[in-house]
């Protein structure tokens, strides 16, 4: 789609959080795209699809295959009913921030974020787990995923779970990096932050980019450059061009520095029998999808799939990504024809049809917070008049060695609002 002429709106150039909300700095630019609302819900609802068609179809090989490709014989045959992931902590728990954001709107604290998130009750891992718990004690984000306090900060938990961010921001990823600001640092910090902020960037750029090469690219630029997430994603950028028909021999390269060398997972679980929990070895792993799917829905998540370690959330993300490209109009029909749209996601007040109206409400708030408008065209149909930023990551922070903490606690009033506190 072409950038819309002739808007001379609010652009958003740059990004401050305050008090643990957002607030967009405005001036006044030209520079905007344009989306119909009812072409925005097709291609938002393809992403769900796409999240639910890549996390089901890798489910069986989950951390089956930890430091080795998945052979093609093991990956699993795709039947139609696998869409209804209505289980998986991989979609329920990004909702947990989607009903946060429903009931508060964009501008809520990340300390109400982290009172909601404290008091969900389905089980966690890794940097969720810990950052649930440092919530439940009393340390308020963004300390709750401050390495001092949390060991796990440069896991993979905000990056499966910042697919909503991008969802409900097309064309905006300045929202999607935010929004990584509020929720993202409840578990994590460093490159396990920059992880999530990155993959609901690539969401927001794909929909108005079918290109997935530019899709990875352009999100790349809104983490810091010295990052070692974004070197990584330069390295498989690089990788890839040098061997575009070879996955196998790229996924080797990844292995050997992302997995195999210790300086690049310094901070993060998993040292055991090849188990990589780290960012941006399953960062690497989505991009690989992305790239050598060539645009193929299958051949994404099945390379996705087959490079190992997290195998259900990486071809979750990846298909998630390029869904949205085509939208659920565009998407192979054995991924929708058995969708359940009267199921609700466990752990969530949503269902199917529920999940989209509750994001095209947020992506409403969102084209007017980011500096956009919303319009109507010649004939009466409503659109969206985005405003596009340049990138403007943050500084540049590491896990292990991080700035100090910020000595962030809930007050006594916030605590008798978390009513779920932590079991043995």
């Amino acid at each position: 789609m072409k950038p819309g002429r002739g808007f001379n709106g609010l652009w958003w150039v740059g990004l401050m959080v305050i008090a643990g909300g957002m607030a967009f700095p405005q001036e006044n630019q030209d520079r905007t795209v344009r989306i119909r609302v009812s072409e925005y819900m097709d291609r938002m609802a393809g992403g769900w699809i796409g999240q639910m068609a890549g996390v089901g179809w890798g489910g069986p090989t989950e951390f089956q295959w930890n430091g080795k490709m998945i052979p093609a014989e093991a990956f699993p045959a795709w039947k139609p009913e696998m869409i209804n992931q209505f289980e998986q902590d991989d979609l329920y728990v990004e909702m947990t921030f989607l009903r946060t954001l429903e009931q508060y709107g964009l501008n809520v604290s990340a300390r109400q974020a982290g009172i909601d998130f404290a008091n969900s009750r389905y089980p966690l891992w890794h940097a969720n787990k810990f950052g649930r718990r440092n919530l439940r004690a009393g340390i308020a984000p963004p300390d709750s995923g401050h390495p001092a306090f949390n060991k796990h900060a440069d896991d993979i938990d905000y990056q499966i779970e910042a697919d909503f961010s991008g969802l409900i921001a097309p064309g905006m990823p300045h929202v999607a990096v935010a929004l990584g600001e509020t929720f993202g640092r409840l578990m994590n910090y460093g490159d396990g932050l920059y992880g999530g902020q990155f993959i609901g960037a690539m969401y927001s750029y794909a929909f108005f980019e079918k290109n997935p090469e530019k899709i990875v690219e352009k999100a790349l630029a809104w983490i810091p450059a010295e990052s070692q997430y974004a070197e990584c994603v330069r390295d498989v950028l690089a990788w890839y061009r040098e061997e575009p028909e070879n996955w196998e021999a790229v996924w080797k390269r990844i292995n050997d520095k992302y997995h195999l060398n210790p300086d690049y997972r310094r901070f993060s679980c998993g040292q055991e029998d090849g188990f990589n929990i780290d960012a941006k070895i399953n960062g690497a792993y989505v991009i690989m999808g992305l790239l050598y799917g060539k645009g193929d829905p299958d051949r994404t998540i099945k390379i996705a799939t087959r490079c190992g370690q997290d195998s259900d959330c990486n071809p979750s993300s990846a298909a998630g990504v390029l869904f949205t490209t085509f939208g659920m109009s565009g998407s192979p029909s054995k991924f929708t024809s058995a969708l359940r749209r009267d199921v609700k996601f466990s752990h969530t007040a949503y269902d199917f049809d529920t999940l989209l109206v509750v994001c095209e409400k947020l992506a409403r708030q969102a084209v007017i917070r980011g500096g956009g408008q919303i319009v109507r065209d010649e004939s009466g149909e409503e659109a969206f008049l985005i405003a596009c930023p340049d990138p403007a990551p943050r500084p540049v922070e590491r896990s292990w060695d991080p700035a100090p903490p910020a000595g962030t606690r809930f007050s006594a009033e916030e605590m008798e609002k978390i009513t779920e506190k932590e079991s043995e």
